[in-house]
């Protein structure tokens, strides 16, 4: 067994890497105690969820850090609009 360092240079990285590390050795001990026969679906019911499940996170975490950052910088305030559809209601046209 090869042993490789990896460097994480954000959080969001570090989280990817650390799962990812820790879905391997799941994968891997799944596959090791699966009946021939079973390997794949075995395996499968384990990784897809697995999977999505660190999509998740990923997405949630890659939004917090960009959320933080922005609250870091402060957000430029945008102009408004007098009037117009936001802020005012439409009155409905005249119908026959």
């Amino acid at each position: 067994m090869s042993k490789r360092t990896f460097q994480a240079e954000t959080p969001l990285q570090a989280l990817l890497v650390e799962q990812a590390l820790l879905l391997a050795k799941q994968l891997e001990t799944t596959a090791d105690a699966a009946p021939d026969g079973q390997v794949l679906a075995r395996v499968e019911a384990l990784a897809v969820p697995a999977a999505r499940e660190l999509a998740r996170q990923a997405v949630e975490a890659a939004l917090q850090a960009q959320a933080q950052a922005a609250e870091k910088k402060g957000r430029r305030a945008a102009p408004v609009r007098a009037g117009g559809a936001f802020g005012t209601r439409a009155t409905p046209g005249a119908t026959s």
